[in-house]
């Protein structure tokens, strides 16, 4: 109990420095929520989203999983993506992976872990969308590291193929951006990798969906 405990203690510590530092900051924080951002990070607990981009509080929305995984039938990731871009109108959606990712790794593998399993096929798909580059590479930790990039190029592209991020394109003018960044756990660094999108132009045509006719 003792570690349990700790975490209270710890978050009176920080109530009482965000006060003496602005001591309406709590207030502020209640009456609105307008994040410019929307993050779809994974679950491991060495990537917080605000502590590794300098954040505060407030301006960035976040939803994690497995390996950052965008997959179109999770409804809980599209709820979050709906509200992030049709509610909050967020500018920005950033997928963030991370170097050392163990559903990335567990998917390069043929270990059985349980229910997991059946999330760990979605990574496992994209394996195979990328084989003959990532067979190519000999050396293990580098085989892993492309297959992170590239798993994490691959949310970005289907975040675009969702019809909610097509009818924001639409009526917000190209908004919001997305974009495909991976964390180095071991030196703290962001990498960008410059895969942004910010309409469909770069789509294969049968993911596009029509203009949404308003009634």
């Amino acid at each position: 109990m003792e570690k349990y405990n700790q975490l209270l203690l710890q978050n009176r510590a920080w109530v009482e420095q965000m006060l003496r530092e602005d001591k309406d900051f709590f207030n502020k924080l209640a009456n609105t929520q307008k994040p410019e951002f929307l993050w779809i990070g994974c679950a491991d607990s060495r990537v917080p989203a605000n502590q590794i981009t300098g954040t505060q509080p407030g301006e960035v929305f976040v939803h994690r999983n497995i390996a950052n995984m965008v997959v179109h039938t999770d409804m809980n990731m599209l709820s979050v993506l709906d509200y992030a871009v049709n509610v909050l109108e967020v500018n920005h959606v950033i997928v963030c992976g991370h170097y050392g990712c163990g559903g990335v790794r567990a998917a390069m593998g043929h270990k059985q872990i349980g229910l997991i399993d059946n999330w760990i096929r979605h990574i496992k798909d994209v394996y195979r969308l990328h084989q003959d580059e990532l067979e190519a590479i000999t050396d293990d930790k580098q085989r892993e590291n492309r297959f992170i990039e590239l798993n994490v190029m691959e949310q970005v592209y289907d975040l675009g193929k969702t019809s909610i991020i097509q009818n924001a394109w639409q009526r917000r003018g190209g908004y919001p951006y997305i974009h495909g960044w991976v964390y180095d756990v071991a030196n703290g660094i962001i990498k960008d990798l410059k895969v942004s999108m910010h309409d469909d132009s770069e789509m294969p045509d049968v993911y596009k969906f029509e203009k949404m006719r308003r009634v």
